[in-house]
C-alpha cells in the first residue's frame, strides 16, 4: 500500500511538473507580431532607467540553464561537484518528478527569471520590487539604499535570499546571499547549496528587451562560478492575472492508475 501511495505521488507530481511545462508557455508567450527593438529605452526623471511601463516582462521558459552558459560553447558543461552531478542525473532519471516547483513551491534565485509567466517590476527610491504571477505568485525586494547583507550567522535564509542592489552605468546590479536549500536551479534539476550567492545584471537595451544575466556562486554544489544569460520581452498593455497555482491543479481529478482506477475517490471539483 504505501509503494503504492509513493508511485502515485510521484505520477502526480510530474504531472503538475507537465502543467508548468505547457500551459506555463502556452499562456505566458503567445505568438505574436515581431518586437520593434528599436524603440529608446525609458528612463525615470532622475535619468535612470524604467524598468517599468504600461505591460509587463514576459519571462521565457529555460528548462536547462546548461544551454545558456556564456563564453562557452556547445562543448561546454556546468562545473558540477560530484554530488550535484549525480542528483542532476537522479532527477533527470525521474523525468523530474521531484521539482519543488511543480509543488507550488517559489521558484527562487535565477529560475525566478526562467519560468513562463509574466512579471512585473516596480521601482521606488530605495528599493525596487519584482512581483511573479506565476508558481507561487510570489515577489522579491531587492534593496537600492547601500545596506549591507545581514550576518548569515543569524539571518534566517529564505527562498529569494537577500538582495542588495546598485547601479553600474545603465545596468542594474544585484547581489544575493542567504538562500534556503528549498529549490532547483533550474527545471533541469541543476541543484544548489546555502552557500549560493548570486550577481544578477539586469539592462534594458531597448523599451521591448530586458537583458537578463546571473552568475552563480556556489562552492558547495559547484568547483567554479558560472554565468548564464537570456533576453526578456516586453509585453505592452498587458497586466498580471491572479493565478494561485494550489487552486488551478485540476489534474488529479482525472488521474487514474494502469487499471484505469482513479487515484482519488472524492467528488470531483467543477470546472
Amino acid at each position: 500500500m504505501l509503494l503504492q501511495c509513493i508511485k502515485k505521488l510521484i505520477a502526480v507530481a510530474a504531472i503538475v511538473v507537465l502543467h508548468f511545462s505547457i500551459s506555463g508557455t502556452t499562456l505566458a508567450q503567445p505568438p505574436g507580431p515581431e518586437l520593434d527593438r528599436t524603440i529608446p529605452t525609458p528612463r525615470l526623471n532622475d535619468g535612470k532607467i524604467d524598468f517599468g511601463g504600461d505591460g509587463v516582462w514576459s519571462l521565457p521558459y529555460i528548462r536547462n540553464f546548461a544551454d545558456r552558459i556564456v563564453g562557452g560553447d556547445e562543448n561546454s558543461a556546468v562545473p558540477f561537484l560530484p554530488w550535484t552531478e549525480a542528483m542532476h542525473e537522479y532527477n533527470a532519471s525521474n523525468n523530474v518528478a521531484y521539482d519543488p516547483e511543480g509543488f507550488c513551491l517559489p521558484p527562487g534565485g535565477p529560475r525566478s527569471m526562467a519560468t513562463p509567466y509574466p512579471a512585473e517590476i516596480i521601482q521606488h527610491r530605495d528599493r525596487i520590487i519584482i512581483i511573479f504571477e506565476g508558481g507561487g505568485h510570489v515577489w522579491r525586494e531587492i534593496h537600492m539604499d547601500g545596506r549591507e547583507h545581514p550576518d548569515l550567522e543569524t539571518y534566517v535564509p529564505s527562498y529569494f535570499g537577500h538582495s542588495v542592489g546598485h547601479w553600474e552605468n545603465d545596468t542594474l546590479v544585484v547581489d544575493t546571499v542567504g538562500y534556503n536549500e528549498k529549490t532547483w536551479l533550474d527545471f533541469g534539476g541543476h541543484m544548489h547549496s546555502d552557500q549560493l550567492h548570486t550577481i544578477e545584471y539586469f539592462t534594458r537595451t531597448d523599451k521591448n528587451t530586458l537583458h537578463y544575466e546571473a552568475t552563480i556562486d556556489d562552492p558547495g554544489a559547484y568547483t567554479e562560478p558560472w554565468t548564464i544569460a537570456w533576453d526578456i520581452n516586453w509585453s505592452e498593455g498587458q497586466e498580471l492575472a491572479d493565478y494561485i497555482c494550489q487552486e488551478n491543479n485540476k489534474y488529479m481529478i482525472d488521474l487514474v492508475d494502469d487499471f484505469g482506477n482513479p487515484f482519488f475517490e472524492s467528488t470531483p471539483v467543477a470546472r
